[in-house]
C-alpha cells in the first residue's frame, strides 16, 4: 500500500476496538469522543501531507524494494543529503503541529527503521528475532503504520529493581512460553497517543540488574490486542472548547497512557527479545534506536521553541512593549536560544559520522547537547511569556463575550492592544500564549520537554563520561609543560 491517506488512518481508528479508559469510563468508540476526535483529525492530515504536491517529493520515496511510495522516516540514511531527506519530514510534521505533538508517526518509524538496520545485533542473540524484527519494519513500512511505545517502569519504589517490587509484575514482566506465543503481564508507560495508534512497540531503556530477566522484553502488539488495558491520564481539554477561547489545547491534546498487560499473548513473530539481561542493556545504544530518533525530536524541539520565541515577541508587539531595553533582553535571549539548537542540527547532520553497516549517523555531540539545552531552553521560553504577558495573561475574555452586543463596546474599548491592534487581535494572541505557557495543556508541554528523553541530570552525566572519555587534555598539558620549561630556565639562570 504504502502512504496512506488521512481517510485511511481514520477507519482504521474506528475499525479499532481497543480497551480504552478516560475519567473511569470506558471509550467505546474513540473516534466520536470529543477528547481524542480533533487530535486525530490532526495526525489525519499529517498523513494527507504525503499526497500534497507541495510535500510529497520532500517527504516521500519510492521504495526500491516495493515500488511504492513510503514516508521518508523509513528512509535508511546512508548519506548527509539522506538524513537532509529525513530532517524534511520531521521538519514538515513539526510545522504542522507547531512542535507541540511530540509522538507523531516519523518517530517511532524512525526507531524501528534503526533497528531493522542494525538487526545483526538482535542476531548475536537469537536469529528468530534478527527475523522478528526485519519483517516488522517491512510490515509498518508497507501499510503506513502510526506506533505509540511505552518505555519506562510506572514510579513505584524507585530505589529497587523490577524484579525487587513488592508486586512480581507491578513492571512489565513474561509470564509464560505458550505454543502461541510469549504470556506478559504488568505495566508500563509513558504511552502518548495510545487511543489513537494502530500498534504499541515495547523496549526499554538500560539498566536492568541480574534478576530482571522477566522483565527484559521487546515486542509490538496491536493497540487492541485482548488483555491490553489502556488508562488514559486527566484530560487537558474536554473536547468542547471553542478554537477561539482555546486555539492549542482544542486542537493538539496528546493523551498519554498507562498500559496494563493482562496475561496478553505475544505472537512469537512479534518477539525481538525476552529473557536476556544483556541484550536488554545494549538494545538502545548498539541499534541506534536512541541516536537516529534524537534528529527528529531535535527538529521538534527547535520547531516548538521556534513557536513559542514567535508568541513571545507577538505578545510584546501586540502591547507595545517590545520597545524597553529589559524585555529586548528577554527576547534576545530566547531569540539566540532559538538559533543555537538550529545551529547544533546543522553540525549533527554535516559532521554525521558513518556505522561499519554503512549507516549515517548524525553526530552524538550535537544531538545530545540539544538534549541537554532543550529542557532548560524551553521551559525559560515559557517563563518569558509569562513575564511579558504579566497581568493581561489573566483577563481574556471569551468568544461568547465577543458576540454578546451588550458587552461588544466595552471589550472593544478596553481590550485593545498598541495603536493598530483591534481588541480582537489584541485577545487572540492572549489566549493563544496563555493555552502555551498557563493552562493544564501548556504545564504538559513543559513537563513533556523536562522529561520526553528522561532525568536531564543524568543524562547529562552520562553526556559528561562519555565526553571526558573521548577528550585528551593536551591543551592543559601543554600549558604545564611551557610553564616547567620556563620554571626550569628562570632556577638555572
Amino acid at each position: 500500500m504504502g502512504i496512506r491517506t488521512g481517510a485511511q488512518y481514520i477507519e482504521a481508528v474506528k475499525a479499532r476496538k481497543p480497551e480504552v479508559w478516560l475519567s473511569g469510563k470506558r471509550i467505546e468508540n474513540v473516534f466520536e469522543e470529543p477528547v481524542f476526535k480533533q487530535p486525530i483529525l490532526e495526525i489525519a492530515k499529517l498523513y494527507d501531507m504525503q499526497h500534497g504536491p507541495e510535500f510529497q517529493e520532500k517527504i516521500t520515496h519510492v521504495c526500491e524494494e516495493t515500488g511504492e511510495r513510503v514516508n521518508n522516516a523509513f528512509l535508511v540514511p546512508k548519506s548527509y543529503e539522506d538524513l537532509v531527506k529525513r530532517r524534511n519530514v520531521f521538519e514538515a510534521f513539526a510545522k504542522a503541529t507547531f512542535g507541540l505533538m511530540g509522538r507523531t508517526p516519523d518517530f517511532l518509524n524512525v526507531v524501528v527503521t534503526s533497528m531493522y538496520y542494525n538487526s545483526w545485533f538482535f542476531e548475536k542473540y537469537n536469529k528468530n528475532w534478527a527475523e522478528n524484527v526485519r519483517n516488522y519494519y517491512k510490515y509498518i513500512r508497507d501499510n503506513d503504520i502510526f506506533l505509540t511505545h511505552a518505555i519506562i517502569n510506572p514510579q513505584n519504589d524507585r530505589s529497587k529493581n523490577s524484579h525487587e517490587q513488592k508486586d512480581t509484575y507491578t513492571h512489565l514482566g513474561a509470564v509464560n512460553e505458550t505454543p502461541d506465543g510469549l504470556v506478559v503481564r504488568g505495566a508500563k508507560m509513558l504511552a502518548t497517543l495510545a487511543p489513537v495508534t494502530d500498534e504499541v512497540i515495547i523496549y526499554s531503556f538500560p539498566g536492568f540488574a541480574p534478576g530482571d530477566e522477566k522483565y527484559a522484553l521487546a515486542f509490538a502488539i496491536p493497540i487492541d490486542t485482548p488483555g491490553l488495558r489502556i488508562i488514559c491520564r486527566e484530560p487537558m481539554q474536554d473536547g468542547q472548547r471553542s478554537f477561539f477561547d482555546h486555539p492549542l489545547a482544542s486542537r493538539f491534546e496528546e493523551m498519554d497512557a498507562l498500559l496494563v498487560f493482562d496475561d496478553v499473548v505475544v505472537p512469537w513473530d512479534r518477539v525481538f527479545l525476552h529473557n536476556n539481561v544483556e541484550a536488554a542493556n545494549k538494545l538502545y545504544p548498539m541499534t541506534g534506536a536512541g541516536q537516529q530518533p534524537a534528529h527528529q525530536s531535535g527538529v521538534r524541539g527547535l520547531v516548538k521553541l521556534e513557536f513559542a520565541t514567535q508568541v513571545a515577541m507577538k505578545v510584546a508587539d501586540t502591547i507595545g512593549v517590545d520597545g524597553y531595553l529589559n524585555v529586548q533582553d528577554q527576547l534576545g535571549e530566547l531569540a539566540q536560544s532559538l538559533e543555537s539548537i538550529r545551529a547544533l542540527l546543522k553540525v549533527a547532520e554535516y559532521e554525521h559520522t558513518m556505522t561499519e553497516h554503512g549507516e549515517a549517523m548524525p553526530a552524538y555531540v550535537p544531538l545530545e547537547t540539544i538534549r541537554g539545552l532543550l529542557p532548560k531552553m524551553y521551559p525559560r521560553a515559557i517563563e518569558v511569556i509569562q513575564i511579558v504577558g504579566a497581568g493581561g495573561l489573566l483577563m481574556s475574555p471569551t468568544g461568547a463575550d465577543f458576540e454578546s452586543d451588550e458587552l461588544r463596546g466595552s471589550i472593544d474599548n478596553y481590550y485593545v492592544g498598541r495603536e493598530g491592534v483591534t481588541s480582537l487581535e489584541r485577545v487572540s494572541i492572549f489566549k493563544l500564549a496563555w493555552d502555551l505557557c498557563g493552562e493544564a495543556f501548556g504545564q504538559r508541554l513543559l513537563q513533556y520537554e523536562r522529561y520526553y528523553t528522561g532525568d536531564p541530570i543524568r543524562k547529562r552525566g552520562i553526556f559528561y563520561n562519555n565526553y571526558k572519555r573521548q577528550t585528551s587534555l593536551t591543551m592543559v598539558d601543554e600549558a604545564l609543560k611551557g610553564a616547567q620549561l620556563d620554571n626550569k630556565e628562570a632556577l638555572t639562570n
